[in-house]
């Protein structure tokens, strides 16, 4: 299997319908292409903060798992993803009828894939910028799904 075939986004997506957290939170697969995710939430009440915006570690969530899966599809088939760190910048509250998170990779390596993503508030027609994360994944061999 080559590096980015369609085989690899198959195996993205059949390893995002298996986590519990995605699908506890209302997380879906948008669009997917090799090196690049998009993963989609409504609104959701409870996992908002006393303001009633989306609590940043939702939205921390939706980063790092648009930006993993990104990686992932660029992994050969004997490889699954871990993350080694990230760091989010919030530059709006999480406020909005839908949420969007992009994550995409800058430089993929044999063990490290160096991601960049970010986190957009859907209000009807309108998108706004929420917050942004640059994150390090790992490849890493022998897990077992």
């Amino acid at each position: 299997m080559e590096y980015g075939d369609p085989q690899s986004v198959a195996r993205m997506r059949a390893d995002f319908d298996r986590q519990g957290a995605m699908q506890t939170m209302g997380i879906t697969v948008a669009d997917v292409v090799p090196g690049r995710v998009v993963l989609e939430m409504p609104f959701n009440p409870a996992f908002s903060q006393h303001h009633g915006f989306i609590h940043a570690g939702t939205i921390t969530s939706g980063m790092d798992s648009a930006c993993g899966f990104a990686a992932l599809t660029l992994m050969d088939a004997e490889s699954e993803v871990l993350t080694v760190e990230f760091k989010c910048s919030f530059m709006a509250p999480a406020k909005g009828q839908s949420f969007r998170f992009e994550g995409n990779v800058l430089k993929s390596g044999r063990t490290l894939t160096f991601t960049e993503g970010r986190a957009i508030a859907i209000d009807g027609m309108q998108e706004k910028m929420i917050a942004t994360i640059t994150a390090t994944m790992m490849a890493v061999r022998g897990l077992k799904p």
